[in-house]
């Protein structure tokens, strides 16, 4: 006699299959199956935001040198604060009190695991039923996965590329309701490169105030401008929006997988307290992962000591490999190249797809080239625009110059003769 079958009680939560289809990772995932394992040139890895890896974005040698030290002092070996341990919250203030019209105060900084944990504790805090958040079009896509996730409804603006990627605020504004909580704002730009200007910024931290909402604003790549644009933090706006900005030391010391990061509140006129946020943002991340206690030791020496000739190395690197890209992508007659960079390691293109034979797509495009020429980009679909493509030029010159000239080749083989 069989056994009576068991009826289990727990299911996979299907959201989280939904929000993981979202990534960047997925998407990179997707073509990279697709190498030619046959082909004996080196793979250009032009799709990812990690440039880590190549000699000349190299970190700081004081930012070594911090972590060994934080090693072998003993010192923080132990648990930290759930918020983070207090000289590193500090001198994340001191860093961030340069470029801003007050100073902040370390109860203002929160340290998270990167970056990535940051997202994941505002829009976990954000997400209550009913509530939508507003996300650019196209944008860093792991936010739309962790709304997913949260059940948070999505709702998209665009950014404007004949407008070196502005925000529309028209739209902006039509699609905002009561029931809007925050918008996300990137800057400098992943993934258009764009850099907003003072007189912009205000035009959004206005707009927000008179919808009702609050703005995230990622600057994950903050101060890598290197255009005619200098970086302006949002938190200069917090009198008029209350902001949470995101920060990392990942880019900036190109140190992504330090994995340390954080938040700051800038809210002077103390909204987010008065609606308990501040209070949800403590309760969440006490209940939630820390970064680590070497990382968070060796923080306040690595802000304090890093050379300006560090970041103006690296803000040359980043100039000339953004030139390099306007010199061979301005010949390809089947790519629209809107505008030059003017931060960050990424650039957008659109495709001409009538001027194209055998590719439908940015997907096919993306897929084909990595077969035939070993190049890896981002499809636009992975970044909410279709049938265009997020180019990362963050690698050594010779690297791109070479991963350039294969898309050249590439697009002049499909290019209809007709």
């Amino acid at each position: 006699m069989g056994e009576k079958s068991t009826l289990w009680n727990f299911e996979g939560d299907e959201h989280l299959n939904k929000a993981s289809a979202c990534t960047i990772r997925s998407f990179l995932t997707t073509v990279k199956e697709n190498l030619n394992q046959n082909d004996d040139r080196p793979v250009i890895p032009l799709g990812h935001g990690d440039p880590s890896g190549f000699p000349s974005f190299r970190t700081a040698q004081v930012a070594e040198d911090a972590v060994v030290d934080a090693v072998r002092s003993a010192k923080f070996n132990s648990y930290s604060s759930s918020l983070g341990i207090l000289d590193a919250r500090r001198a994340i203030a001191e860093y961030l009190s340069d470029d801003h019209p007050y100073d902040i105060s370390p109860k203002d900084v929160f340290v998270t695991v990167g970056a990535r944990q940051a997202i994941d504790v505002l829009i976990t805090v954000l997400a209550r039923p009913g509530a939508n958040i507003l996300l650019p079009r196209p944008g860093y896509p792991l936010y739309e996965a962790r709304a997913v996730f949260s059940h948070l409804e999505i709702r998209h603006f665009d950014l404007l590329p004949e407008k070196a990627w502005e925000v529309d605020l028209n739209g902006l504004e039509a699609l905002a309701d009561d029931k809007t909580v925050a918008m996300v704002l990137i800057n400098p730009g992943n993934p258009c490169g764009n850099v907003y200007t003072h007189e912009h910024l205000q035009k959004i931290a206005e707009t927000a105030k008179k919808l009702g909402f609050l703005i995230i604003s990622d600057e994950a790549y903050g101060y890598l401008a290197f255009g005619s644009n200098p970086f302006v933090p949002m938190a200069r706006f917090g009198s008029i929006v209350p902001v949470f900005t995101i920060g990392s030391l990942s880019k900036r010391w190109m140190v992504p997988g330090w994995r340390l990061g954080w938040i700051l509140m800038s809210d002077p006129n103390g909204i987010l307290q008065k609606h308990k946020i501040t209070e949800c943002v403590k309760s969440y991340i006490d209940i939630s992962s820390d970064p680590s206690t070497i990382t968070q030791g060796a923080l306040p020496q690595i802000l304090k000591r890093t050379t300006k000739s560090f970041h103006s190395k690296t803000l040359n690197l980043l100039r000339e490999a953004a030139d390099t890209c306007h010199a061979i992508l301005k010949e390809i007659p089947c790519i629209t190249y809107p505008s030059r960079p003017q931060g960050s390691m990424f650039l957008m293109v659109k495709l001409n797809l009538p001027l194209l034979k055998d590719i439908n797509d940015d997907i096919e495009f993306c897929i084909k080239l990595a077969r035939e020429e070993s190049v890896i980009v981002l499809p636009g679909a992975a970044v909410g625009l279709k049938n265009w493509l997020r180019i990362t030029f963050a690698v050594e010159l010779s690297y791109l110059e070479d991963g350039l000239e294969r898309i050249k080749a590439f697009t002049l083989r499909h290019t209809k003769t007709e």
